[in-house]
């Protein structure tokens, strides 16, 4: 691997036809890590991930690594938050400016969410081809994956 991918050590949870779901933990090694602001493995205790897989190498319960580029992290993190908060901004000038209130304005910045996110959840299945997730076989008695380089 190299400095283009984020990686996570993880425990298969289930196999379920051509899909493998992966769970992984946040670490105290998040905390020291290049790219936790754009990985959403640093924002909660355990992640399901699910990983299309048609080779049959893998086990329930099997210690895995599972990764992911660097630049999907980054997308990732503008779609869900930068063009949202864009969005609220705007709205809230717009609200305010032709309403000549500000709790209409905030009403406004707090509206545009809705179908924002509403959108997202519609591409859902786009966005899932996106962002592709490779697994691969953890060495022999590691426990953590401290090197994220």
């Amino acid at each position: 691997m190299t400095k283009d991918y984020i990686r996570h050590q993880g425990k298969i949870e289930r196999i379920e036809k051509h899909k493998v779901y992966v769970r992984i933990e946040q670490k105290a090694s998040c905390s020291d890590c290049h790219a936790k602001s754009v990985c959403f493995a640093s924002d909660k205790k355990d992640k399901i991930i699910e990983v299309n897989d048609r080779s049959g190498r893998y086990s329930p319960r099997e210690d895995v690594i599972i990764s992911v580029r660097s630049s999907m992290g980054l997308f990732a993190v503008v779609i869900a938050f930068t063009i949202p908060l864009i969005l609220v901004i705007l709205s809230v000038i717009a609200g305010t400016s032709a309403s000549g209130d500000e709790g209409i304005g905030g009403l406004a910045g707090l509206s545009v969410l809705v179908p924002y996110y509403f959108i997202l959840y519609l591409f859902r299945g786009i966005l899932k081809k996106k962002f592709i997730f490779t697994l691969s076989k953890s060495p022999e008695r590691t426990h953590n994956v401290t090197n994220y380089s």
